[in-house]
Protein backbone atom coordinates (compact mmCIF):
# COMPACT_ATOMS: atom_id res chain seq x y z
CA UNK A 1 0.00 0.00 0.00
CA UNK A 2 1.80 3.67 -0.83
CA UNK A 3 1.54 5.93 1.89
CA UNK A 4 3.00 8.78 -0.35
CA UNK A 5 0.14 11.62 -1.23
CA UNK A 6 0.42 12.64 -4.69
CA UNK A 7 1.02 16.87 -5.20
CA UNK A 8 -1.91 18.42 -4.31
CA UNK A 9 -3.34 15.70 -1.94
CA UNK A 10 -3.24 17.17 1.93
CA UNK A 11 -4.12 13.52 4.09
CA UNK A 12 -1.67 10.77 3.90
CA UNK A 13 -4.25 8.60 6.11
CA UNK A 14 -8.37 8.76 5.92
CA UNK A 15 -9.85 7.73 9.31
CA UNK A 16 -13.01 6.86 8.90
CA UNK A 17 -16.03 5.34 11.42
CA UNK A 18 -18.54 3.11 10.03
CA UNK A 19 -21.92 3.69 11.44
CA UNK A 20 -23.60 7.17 10.41
CA UNK A 21 -20.61 7.96 8.47
CA UNK A 22 -19.09 5.32 5.73
CA UNK A 23 -22.07 3.23 6.08
CA UNK A 24 -25.67 4.37 5.24
CA UNK A 25 -28.47 3.33 6.88
CA UNK A 26 -29.06 -0.21 5.32
CA UNK A 27 -25.47 -0.22 5.72
CA UNK A 28 -24.70 -0.11 2.30
CA UNK A 29 -21.40 1.89 1.26
CA UNK A 30 -22.46 4.07 -1.60
CA UNK A 31 -20.85 3.67 -5.31
CA UNK A 32 -19.72 7.27 -5.23
CA UNK A 33 -17.78 6.98 -1.43
CA UNK A 34 -16.42 3.81 -3.25
CA UNK A 35 -15.19 6.06 -6.17
CA UNK A 36 -13.79 8.64 -3.92
CA UNK A 37 -12.11 6.30 -1.47
CA UNK A 38 -10.29 4.32 -4.49
CA UNK A 39 -9.24 7.92 -5.79
CA UNK A 40 -7.49 8.82 -2.54
CA UNK A 41 -5.72 5.74 -2.79
CA UNK A 42 -5.12 6.33 -5.75
CA UNK A 43 -3.41 9.71 -4.83
CA UNK A 44 -1.54 7.85 -1.92
CA UNK A 45 -3.89 7.85 0.80
CA UNK A 46 -4.16 5.18 2.86
CA UNK A 47 -7.89 4.60 4.12
CA UNK A 48 -8.28 2.58 8.10
CA UNK A 49 -11.59 1.79 9.10
CA UNK A 50 -12.18 2.94 12.91
CA UNK A 51 -14.75 1.79 14.22
CA UNK A 52 -16.64 0.85 17.76
CA UNK A 53 -18.03 -2.53 16.25
CA UNK A 54 -15.51 -5.62 17.31
CA UNK A 55 -13.86 -7.55 14.24
CA UNK A 56 -16.97 -10.49 14.46
CA UNK A 57 -19.66 -7.07 13.36
CA UNK A 58 -17.41 -5.70 11.19
CA UNK A 59 -15.80 -8.47 9.17
CA UNK A 60 -18.64 -8.81 6.24
CA UNK A 61 -18.76 -5.12 5.39
CA UNK A 62 -15.05 -5.23 5.06
CA UNK A 63 -15.09 -8.06 2.91
CA UNK A 64 -18.02 -6.67 0.75
CA UNK A 65 -15.75 -3.25 0.53
CA UNK A 66 -12.72 -4.83 -0.60
CA UNK A 67 -10.69 -3.52 1.92
CA UNK A 68 -7.74 -5.39 2.94
CA UNK A 69 -5.68 -3.00 4.88
CA UNK A 70 -5.83 -2.52 8.70
CA UNK A 71 -8.85 -1.92 10.45
CA UNK A 72 -9.44 -0.29 13.94
CA UNK A 73 -12.64 -2.29 15.55
CA UNK A 74 -14.22 -2.50 19.13
CA UNK A 75 -13.27 1.39 20.06
CA UNK A 76 -9.47 1.11 19.85
CA UNK A 77 -9.50 -2.28 21.18
CA UNK A 78 -8.40 -4.25 18.55
CA UNK A 79 -6.48 -3.68 15.48
CA UNK A 80 -7.18 -5.97 12.72
CA UNK A 81 -5.79 -7.06 9.40
CA UNK A 82 -8.07 -7.58 6.99
CA UNK A 83 -6.48 -9.17 4.17
CA UNK A 84 -5.40 -11.85 6.54
CA UNK A 85 -8.52 -11.86 8.61
CA UNK A 86 -5.80 -11.93 11.62
CA UNK A 87 -5.87 -10.17 14.97
CA UNK A 88 -2.57 -7.98 15.54
CA UNK A 89 -3.75 -6.45 18.80
CA UNK A 90 -6.27 -6.48 21.04
CA UNK A 91 -6.73 -5.10 24.56
CA UNK A 92 -9.58 -6.44 27.31
CA UNK A 93 -11.35 -4.94 29.65
CA UNK A 94 -10.64 -5.84 33.54
CA UNK A 95 -13.83 -7.76 34.48
CA UNK A 96 -13.23 -6.97 38.44
CA UNK A 97 -13.25 -3.25 37.50
CA UNK A 98 -16.20 -3.73 35.34
CA UNK A 99 -17.92 -5.54 37.83
CA UNK A 100 -17.19 -2.33 40.56
CA UNK A 101 -18.42 0.11 37.83
CA UNK A 102 -21.34 -1.06 37.35
CA UNK A 103 -22.52 -1.74 40.81
CA UNK A 104 -21.37 1.99 41.18
CA UNK A 105 -23.45 2.58 38.10
CA UNK A 106 -26.13 0.85 38.98
CA UNK A 107 -26.14 2.40 42.43
CA UNK A 108 -27.05 5.76 41.17
CA UNK A 109 -29.73 4.70 38.83
CA UNK A 110 -30.70 1.37 39.49
CA UNK A 111 -30.94 -2.19 37.45
CA UNK A 112 -29.34 -1.69 34.02
CA UNK A 113 -29.90 -3.30 30.61
CA UNK A 114 -26.72 -5.45 30.10
CA UNK A 115 -24.50 -6.83 27.36
CA UNK A 116 -21.02 -7.12 26.39
CA UNK A 117 -18.53 -8.30 23.68
CA UNK A 118 -16.17 -10.88 23.89
CA UNK A 119 -12.70 -11.14 22.59
CA UNK A 120 -11.78 -12.55 19.97
CA UNK A 121 -11.91 -12.71 16.37
CA UNK A 122 -15.37 -14.78 16.75
CA UNK A 123 -16.35 -13.57 20.27
CA UNK A 124 -20.03 -13.27 20.24
CA UNK A 125 -22.02 -10.67 21.73
CA UNK A 126 -23.80 -11.57 24.64
CA UNK A 127 -27.35 -9.84 25.41
CA UNK A 128 -29.10 -9.70 28.62
CA UNK A 129 -32.99 -9.60 29.42
CA UNK A 130 -34.43 -6.11 28.18
CA UNK A 131 -31.49 -5.02 26.24
CA UNK A 132 -32.39 -3.92 23.08
CA UNK A 133 -30.19 -4.65 20.18
CA UNK A 134 -29.99 -1.93 17.06
CA UNK A 135 -29.57 -3.40 13.64
CA UNK A 136 -29.73 -7.23 12.29
CA UNK A 137 -26.17 -8.41 13.93
CA UNK A 138 -26.06 -11.38 15.39
CA UNK A 139 -26.15 -11.81 19.32
CA UNK A 140 -26.69 -14.99 21.68
CA UNK A 141 -29.44 -14.07 24.58
CA UNK A 142 -28.18 -14.93 27.89
CA UNK A 143 -30.29 -14.67 31.38
CA UNK A 144 -27.78 -15.49 34.49
CA UNK A 145 -25.53 -12.52 34.71
CA UNK A 146 -22.35 -14.61 35.88
CA UNK A 147 -22.38 -15.52 31.76
CA UNK A 148 -20.97 -12.32 31.39
CA UNK A 149 -17.64 -12.81 33.11
CA UNK A 150 -16.68 -16.21 31.80
CA UNK A 151 -14.57 -15.02 29.00
CA UNK A 152 -12.35 -12.13 27.90
CA UNK A 153 -14.45 -8.94 27.00
CA UNK A 154 -13.52 -6.16 25.24
CA UNK A 155 -16.84 -4.23 26.19
CA UNK A 156 -19.91 -4.46 28.14
CA UNK A 157 -23.01 -2.04 27.00
CA UNK A 158 -25.06 -0.64 29.21
CA UNK A 159 -29.37 0.39 28.59
CA UNK A 160 -31.35 2.40 31.02
CA UNK A 161 -35.36 1.51 30.68
CA UNK A 162 -35.70 5.49 31.14
CA UNK A 163 -32.67 7.49 30.98
CA UNK A 164 -31.43 8.69 26.98
CA UNK A 165 -27.88 7.64 26.30
CA UNK A 166 -26.92 11.26 26.73
CA UNK A 167 -28.16 11.13 31.05
CA UNK A 168 -27.03 7.15 31.04
CA UNK A 169 -23.56 7.91 29.68
CA UNK A 170 -23.16 11.24 31.83
CA UNK A 171 -23.92 9.84 34.82
CA UNK A 172 -22.06 6.34 33.61
CA UNK A 173 -18.93 8.47 33.92
CA UNK A 174 -19.31 10.15 37.25
CA UNK A 175 -20.29 7.08 38.90
CA UNK A 176 -17.13 4.91 37.34
CA UNK A 177 -15.24 7.19 34.78
CA UNK A 178 -12.02 6.29 37.92
CA UNK A 179 -12.41 2.35 36.66
CA UNK A 180 -13.75 2.00 32.95
CA UNK A 181 -13.60 4.53 30.21
CA UNK A 182 -17.56 5.56 29.68
CA UNK A 183 -18.36 6.25 25.78
CA UNK A 184 -21.64 6.44 23.69
CA UNK A 185 -21.34 5.21 20.12
CA UNK A 186 -24.86 5.41 18.52
CA UNK A 187 -28.46 4.86 19.48
CA UNK A 188 -28.78 2.82 22.38
CA UNK A 189 -24.96 2.19 22.65
CA UNK A 190 -23.40 3.57 25.71
CA UNK A 191 -20.30 1.38 26.46
CA UNK A 192 -17.93 0.51 29.47
CA UNK A 193 -14.29 0.16 28.08
CA UNK A 194 -10.66 -0.64 29.59
CA UNK A 195 -9.85 2.87 31.14
CA UNK A 196 -8.16 5.03 28.57
CA UNK A 197 -9.17 2.95 25.60
CA UNK A 198 -10.68 5.02 22.56
CA UNK A 199 -10.66 5.33 19.10
CA UNK A 200 -7.45 7.32 19.31
CA UNK A 201 -5.36 4.60 21.02
CA UNK A 202 -6.34 2.00 18.12
CA UNK A 203 -5.45 4.56 15.26
CA UNK A 204 -2.59 5.45 16.73
CA UNK A 205 -0.89 2.00 16.84
CA UNK A 206 -2.50 1.35 13.20
CA UNK A 207 -1.41 4.52 11.53
CA UNK A 208 2.47 3.78 13.23
CA UNK A 209 2.31 0.51 11.32
CA UNK A 210 2.12 2.12 8.23
CA UNK A 211 4.55 5.14 9.26
CA UNK A 212 2.00 7.56 9.38
CA UNK A 213 1.51 10.17 12.38
CA UNK A 214 -1.63 12.00 13.37
CA UNK A 215 -0.47 15.22 11.22
CA UNK A 216 -1.22 13.12 8.21
CA UNK A 217 -4.55 12.43 9.03
CA UNK A 218 -8.11 13.21 7.97
CA UNK A 219 -10.93 11.44 10.12
CA UNK A 220 -14.54 11.45 9.71
CA UNK A 221 -17.46 10.55 12.52
CA UNK A 222 -20.81 11.32 13.49
CA UNK A 223 -20.92 10.18 17.45
CA UNK A 224 -18.97 11.31 20.45
CA UNK A 225 -16.91 8.11 20.48
CA UNK A 226 -15.18 9.77 17.76
CA UNK A 227 -14.27 12.82 19.65
CA UNK A 228 -10.68 11.43 20.95
CA UNK A 229 -9.86 10.10 17.06
CA UNK A 230 -10.62 14.25 16.45
CA UNK A 231 -8.51 14.86 19.07
CA UNK A 232 -5.75 12.70 17.99
CA UNK A 233 -6.00 13.84 14.22
CA UNK A 234 -5.12 16.76 12.31
CA UNK A 235 -8.43 17.65 10.81
CA UNK A 236 -11.99 16.49 12.20
CA UNK A 237 -15.24 16.41 9.97
CA UNK A 238 -18.33 15.40 11.35
CA UNK A 239 -21.15 14.36 8.87
CA UNK A 240 -24.24 16.42 8.75
CA UNK A 241 -26.09 13.48 11.14
CA UNK A 242 -23.44 13.89 14.03
CA UNK A 243 -23.75 14.17 17.60
CA UNK A 244 -24.04 17.87 18.89
CA UNK A 245 -20.59 16.89 20.70
CA UNK A 246 -18.93 15.56 17.80
CA UNK A 247 -19.94 19.04 16.11
CA UNK A 248 -18.63 21.19 18.41
CA UNK A 249 -14.86 20.19 18.21
CA UNK A 250 -14.94 19.35 14.30
CA UNK A 251 -12.86 20.90 11.99
CA UNK A 252 -15.48 21.06 9.42
CA UNK A 253 -18.96 19.86 8.98
CA UNK A 254 -19.91 17.84 5.91
CA UNK A 255 -23.50 16.49 4.22
CA UNK A 256 -24.54 13.54 6.13
CA UNK A 257 -23.64 9.75 5.40
CA UNK A 258 -27.05 9.10 3.61
CA UNK A 259 -25.66 12.37 1.41
CA UNK A 260 -21.95 11.06 0.36
CA UNK A 261 -20.63 13.22 3.16
CA UNK A 262 -17.02 11.47 2.70
CA UNK A 263 -17.03 11.55 -0.86
CA UNK A 264 -17.69 15.24 -0.91
CA UNK A 265 -14.71 16.20 1.40
CA UNK A 266 -12.70 13.96 -0.67
CA UNK A 267 -13.57 15.05 -4.00
CA UNK A 268 -12.92 18.63 -3.39
CA UNK A 269 -9.46 17.67 -1.75
CA UNK A 270 -9.00 15.58 -4.88
CA UNK A 271 -9.97 18.47 -7.22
Amino acid sequence: MSTTAAPGFPHRLIATDLDGTLLRSDESISRRTRDALAAAAAAGAAHIVVTGRAVPWTRHILDDLGYDGLAVCGQGAQVYHAGEHRLLTSVTLDRQLAGVALAKIEAEVGPLFLAASRDGLDGEVLVGPGYEVHGTLPAIPFTDASDLWTAPLNKIYIQHPTLSDDELAKVADQAAGGFVTVTMAGEGIVELLPLGLSKATGLSLAARRLKLRAADTIAFGDMPNDIPMFAWASRGVAMANAHAELKAVADEVTSSNEEDGIAVVLERLLA
